[in-house]
């Protein structure tokens, strides 16, 4: 290819004087750098894909298109001529995803042979290309690395590195060349991938900081910026003595192993002299990582920001490659070694970190974890929330360590109290050795504050310990009654206690007490104190009769209704010894009591900042009392309806569900309104879901409400968010009285069915709507009425039915109307309060 310049061939210098240096990649902070270093002396001309302040003159530059490597440098010779002093080629593809990418040959092989073949019509005094160390074959611990040690480079980028030097030797025609196979790079600010990852999960006490693949010891060796800038600076100094073909290895000769590493991150972060790092096999991590990458969502805004995971499956290959260079010839050549050392220089790479998280991540090419995008939103510096969350946190867990060792305790409970009680059932037999034993490694793990995933772990087997009486019938009821307090026990240790476990730091640090435009707080104990209250209820009603249904029991109270099968049985024990009852595999008032159970776990357990901090379990709890609430009323319906009687217990637990309902609506609309609000705001729903957030307001802390009068708090309990306006307080005789037409109107078939269940779903929807969130439910009257007044002329009704439903109907429609005082806030959701 042959071009025409428009200057004197014999041109040397700049217009400046200076002599001419072409750095290719001069946009990069490794171009950059070098561009600022030589520019005293030198006049630097900056090639790359786009264009350059830190070279004295820059030209935009593909190295994947030989027509625009020709151009640029056209345009360099007809303003300097065609004698350059050196060219640094540091213009390369990169990425650490382990596959092959078009541009490894593109950019890095062809682009460099095409602008080698370029050159060969300028005088170029030296070549230098900056390589890698990687494209040899990797040692082991206590073995060095030379110029001569064979090429293997073990994936896609050093390979592509391996065929770049290749091309240098077959198109570098009669220009001298060094190829320098350079170290890891860093400097105070940045690293390395490998290292900069390895040192944010440190910081982020992420899981996989604490476990590796490889051989801990073995390490590689790194270069900090500015050693590598004087290298450069004396190479290109000392250029004519250097061997036309060249070949240099540089970077550290002090090789820290990955588990020395790991020991001296932990200690500049947490000031711990050692971090415990924990080898996985290849057969296990290899497979994990895989599974990782092909899991991770990757849809912004739904469990994160779309990041794939770090650490590949080929990273496993290498996990055990040690590169720890012999320095000596390029030493021998220049005299130059390194001035600086990872060791000493990773306290400012870690303090630069500390004082400014976001910018070093940023800086460093990571995704912010989720609490550091929202300390940004807070205007608080992220480390001192982690700080101080890890501070609060650890003493929270040192106050309440001794809940981790009661459940060790009750371990050992479960695996003797089988024998102690006399079980006489194999199977509980089998299932509290193995819950005991299970308890007593996850309790011990508990110990430690950084272990909150043993934590629930635990209440998992306080679950199966609170349900495996159901499963196996237990025989008698010492088990029974040991699988139920010993199983809440368990749970309520594990993750009732403080600090509460899976909480994100930004939501336990930041943020307000009260929803935004609410003038109360949702998750008050005042607030929860109510609905555990009746779960008490309606736990010691269900245990009653669970014990009649498991044969511990003769039989079960019930001063008002009869049974219907003439059997000797009331009301409550035909009812419960259904067909309806015994469908189900386990006892159902069982199942009513582990429900029970539960809420009143999920009611003690969080912060009265849960609303924001724990959705998942207000959600949680919300599902156990408004549709299990429907659920009672369901086979309230059916006992007339279906059996034929009532049971008095029942409809006692029944009223208990749903007066629950009224006092768990206002959690759950704060919690909904929040989760909308920030997915609104951009934030990561399924992870808010279940981490938490901030949200708009000043962290309050903990709230003092019982260091108030005992009627003030009683006050607060009965009637926070709940109000009965007289009109729906009218509605409640009117529901009662349609339930049991049967016995006052001596009403039958079709027609009382209908008065049965029109009266019951009457008092849910007024229940539901003395919660002023919810008050717009009472327009579920308003079908229900009309549904009464068609009845009369659906089946057949005496002249007191038609005249109750008559009258009934309009009445409920009638009172519907009328919203009633609201004496609270409630944000934007007031526009729902209609």
């Amino acid at each position: 290819m042959s071009f025409v310049w428009g200057k004197d061939l014999a041109t040397t210098t700049s217009t400046a004087g200076k002599k001419i240096i072409l750095v290719t990649g001069a946009s990069g902070s490794v171009g950059s750098a070098i561009c600022e270093a030589l520019n005293t002396d030198y006049h630097l001309i900056g090639l790359d894909i786009v264009s350059t302040d830190s070279a004295d003159e820059s030209y935009e530059c593909d190295f994947t298109s030989r027509d625009s490597i020709a151009l640029a440098m056209n345009k360099i010779a007809d303003k300097h001529g065609k004698h350059i002093v050196s060219v640094i080629h540091l213009a390369a593809y990169f990425d650490f995803t382990g596959e092959e990418n078009p541009l490894y040959d593109q950019l890095n092989v062809q682009g460099t042979a095409d602008f080698l073949d370029t050159l060969q019509d300028f005088t170029v005094e030296h070549f230098f290309y900056a390589s890698t160390m990687l494209v040899h074959e990797a040692g082991v611990p206590g073995q060095k690395i030379n110029e001569d040690t064979p090429l293997a480079p073990g994936w896609a980028y050093p390979q592509s590195k391996a065929n770049a030097e290749k091309a240098v030797r077959e198109h570098h025609g009669h220009i001298p060349y060094s190829l320098l196979r350079l170290a890891g790079l860093y400097d105070e600010n940045t690293a390395v991938p490998t290292l900069s990852y390895q040192i944010a999960r440190i910081y982020e006490r992420q899981l996989k900081s604490w476990v590796y693949s490889g051989d801990k010891m073995a390490g590689q060796a790194f270069l900090h910026k500015d050693d590598m800038v004087s290298l450069f600076k004396s190479l290109v100094a000392q250029r004519k003595s250097l061997p036309e073909q060249n070949v240099l290895l540089a970077g550290e000769d002090n090789v820290m192993g990955y588990q020395a590493l790991q020991n001296r991150i932990g200690n500049l972060i947490y000031g711990e002299k050692e971090w415990e790092t924990i080898t996985v096999p290849e057969f296990i991590a290899k497979p994990g990582a895989w599974l990782e990458e092909k899991t991770e969502p990757v849809v912004p805004d739904a469990f994160d920001h779309g990041e794939k995971p770090f650490i590949k499956p080929f990273m496993i290959d290498l996990s055990s490659d040690h590169y720890d260079l012999d320095i000596s010839r390029v030493k021998t050549q220049i005299d130059w070694e390194p001035q600086h050392s990872i060791y000493d220089e990773l306290a400012k790479l870690v303090g630069n970190l500390k004082k400014d998280p976001p910018a070093w991540y940023k800086a460093n090419g990571i995704t912010m974890p989720d609490w550091m995008q929202t300390s940004t939103e807070k205007k608080v510096n992220a480390n001192t929330i982690r700080e101080k969350h890890e501070e609060h946190y650890r003493t929270s867990h040192n106050n309440f360590i001794w809940a981790h060792f009661l459940n060790i305790g009750l371990a050992f409970w479960l695996i003797t109290a089988p024998f102690l009680l006399g079980y006489e059932s194999q199977g509980m037999i089998i299932s509290d050795m193995a819950s005991g034993g299970a308890l007593f490694v996850f309790g011990c793990l508990s110990l430690s504050w950084r272990m909150s995933l043993a934590r629930w772990a635990a209440a998992g087997v306080g679950l199966w310990v609170l349900t495996a009486p159901l499963v196996f019938w237990a025989p008698t009821a010492a088990a029974y009654l040991n699988g139920t307090i010993v199983g809440m026990l368990i749970i309520g240790f594990a993750v009732c206690s403080r600090p509460t476990p899976g909480v994100s730091l930004i939501a336990a640090e930041t943020g307000p007490n009260v929803p935004p435009g609410w003038d109360f707080n949702p998750s008050s104990w005042v607030q929860r104190m109510p609905i555990i209250l009746l779960a008490f209820v309606g736990f010691f009603i269900s245990r009653y009769l669970c014990a009649y249904q498991l044969g511990h029991i003769d039989a079960v109270w019930d001063p008002f209704f009869a049974g219907a099968g003439g059997d000797g049985k009331n009301g409550t024990e035909e009812i419960i010894t259904s067909k309806v009852s015994e469908a189900w595999p386990v006892p159902d008032a069982g199942l009513g009591a582990l429900t029970y159970a539960l809420e009143i776990l999920t009611g003690l357990m969080g912060s009265t900042r849960r609303w924001r901090t724990m959705p998942w379990l207000v959600m949680l709890f919300g599902i156990m009392i408004v549709p299990l609430g429907a659920v009672s009323i369901f086979f309230i319906i059916i006992q007339p309806i279906v059996i034929g009687t009532w049971c008095t217990l029942c409809l006692i637990g029944a009223a208990a569900m749903l007066i629950q309902i009224p006092y768990s609506l206002d959690e759950l609309v704060a919690t909904t309104e929040f989760l909308w609000r920030r997915k609104k705001q951009g934030r990561p729903l399924l992870r808010i879901f279940f981490t938490g957030d901030t949200d708009d307001g000043k962290w309050q802390g903990d709230e003092r409400e019982f260091e108030r009068g005992p009627l003030v708090v009683l006050k607060d309990m009965v009637a926070g968010g709940v109000t009965l306006p007289w009109n729906l307080a009218l509605c409640i005789p009117i529901g009662l009285w349609l339930m049991f037409t049967r016995i006052t109107l001596d009403a039958s078939g079709g027609m009382a069915n209908a008065d049965h269940i029109v009266g019951a779903l009457a008092l849910t929807v007024v229940v539901t709507a003395t919660a002023e969130s919810g008050r717009a439910a009472r327009y579920g009257l308003i079908p229900l009425g009309i549904g009464l007044m068609a009845a009369p002329f659906m089946y057949e009704a005496s002249t007191l039915s038609m005249v109750s439903s008559l009258i009934c109907g309009p009445l409920l429609i009638a009172l519907s109307l009328r919203k009633g005082s609201i004496s609270c806030k409630y944000g934007k959701w007031e526009k729902a309060i209609v």
